[in-house]
């Protein structure tokens, strides 16, 4: 015969058990039992209960049981529930681990969860073991053997500090309309036409656009980005040669920032973000003009995330051209009202990766001479 257990909350428990089926991220079974725990509190029955939340009448009995005799921590945990052993031990799954960030078998581009299972058969003394099985293990450590991440590895030297310190240090200056600090980068878009109308969306039924397009060939796109107020601006060209940098920076001198003495330009390492590119564009009194109000400032290479520039750019493709785009006017007159609305916005790029936090954070891969002192 069971025992009725009667649930008698305190007023901090059940305001405990109010603030968590209010919101916030939480098992489904764990709410349930809040459910539970609050109904038997206010005199419901049980068979309501189960009815109410819908579960079983001894899932109503187990909780209220776990409460009346342990406390609302025990009544709301997870029971441990019997099972069968593991298939790996802790040693096993350690071998696994290391088995799976090894060279692959000869042959074979990467480990998968058959090469996985299948080695592991061969160093244990296991008959057999299943793919989810080891996927399973190697879930727990967040391993992933069949993905591989293309990623730039810099190399931390003291030219790599030198220059990130330097800019750095420009995003944490105050502004200064005399000594502006402009970012500016390059970006190549395609420019794709639809070969077939899309049809537009309805109620209940998105947009839907053929799978086949037209390519109408590549556009460039030369993006100045204020450091310090809420400018942008982008140019679109045909091309990026040495040229185009260099009308881009006479625009910068002359057009967009004619009264400022002197304009701080941080790029990256391309061939042709150079002084020499004014001078093979420009006659010398004109180049030497032009570069008398610039002073440039290269991020490291291999480290292009420094350029604050490079967030604006995925703002723009997120915001603007993430379509199809097939002629260049219509890439023009999109740019520009999305340029006219983000400036109008006042939308700043919130840059908080400073020269302290660098050598904090990189501490281990600055150069020993710099962690000494």
């Amino acid at each position: 015969m069971n025992i009725r257990y009667r649930v008698a909350l305190s007023q901090i428990e059940r305001e405990h058990l109010t603030t968590l089926l209010s919101g916030g991220k939480h098992a489904a079974r764990k709410l349930k039992r809040a459910q539970i725990l609050l109904a038997a509190d206010g005199g419901i029955s049980d068979e309501a209960i189960a009815s109410s939340v819908s579960v079983g009448g001894s899932t109503v009995y187990r909780t209220k049981r776990r409460f009346v005799e342990g406390n609302l921590e025990l009544a709301l945990s997870e029971e441990a529930r019997p099972g069968a052993a593991r298939k790996l031990s802790g040693k096993e799954t350690a071998l696994l681990v290391a088995t799976a960030c090894s060279s692959p078998p000869l042959g074979r581009k990467r480990w998968t969860l058959d090469l996985l299972a299948g080695a592991m058969v061969r160093l244990t003394e296991h008959r057999g073991l299943s793919r989810e099985t080891v996927r399973r293990r190697l879930a727990e450590d967040d391993l992933k053997p069949w993905r591989r991440d293309m990623w730039c590895i810099p190399r931390v030297d003291g030219a790599y500090v030198a220059c990130m310190e330097d800019v750095l240090d420009l995003y944490a200056e105050p502004a200064d309309p005399k000594r502006p600090v402009v970012c500016f980068d390059e970006s190549p878009t395609q420019l794709i036409g639809e070969v077939r109308q899309p049809i537009p969306p309805a109620p209940g039924q998105p947009e839907r656009y053929d799978c086949e397009y037209r390519r109408n060939g590549t556009a460039n796109l030369f993006v100045f980005l204020d450091a310090h107020q809420s400018w942008r601006h982008v140019k679109v060209t045909e091309q990026r040669t040495a040229r185009d940098f260099a009308v881009c920076m006479r625009d910068l001198t002359d057009t967009h920032y004619p009264e400022a003495e002197l304009i701080r330009v941080v790029l990256d390492n391309l061939s042709t973000h150079t002084a020499g590119a004014l001078y093979e564009t420009f006659p010398p009194p004109e180049a030497h003009r032009i570069l008398q109000r610039l002073e440039f400032h290269h991020t490291p290479k291999h480290a292009s995330w420094l350029n604050m520039v490079e967030i604006e750019i995925g703002v723009l493709r997120g915001q603007c051209l993430d379509r199809r785009i097939g002629e260049r006017a219509l890439l023009v007159s999109e740019i520009a009202a999305w340029q006219q609305q983000r400036n109008a916005s006042g939308a700043r790029v919130k840059w908080k990766f400073t020269t302290q936090k660098a050598r904090n954070k990189l501490a281990r891969a600055y150069p020993n001479t710099i962690k000494e002192s």
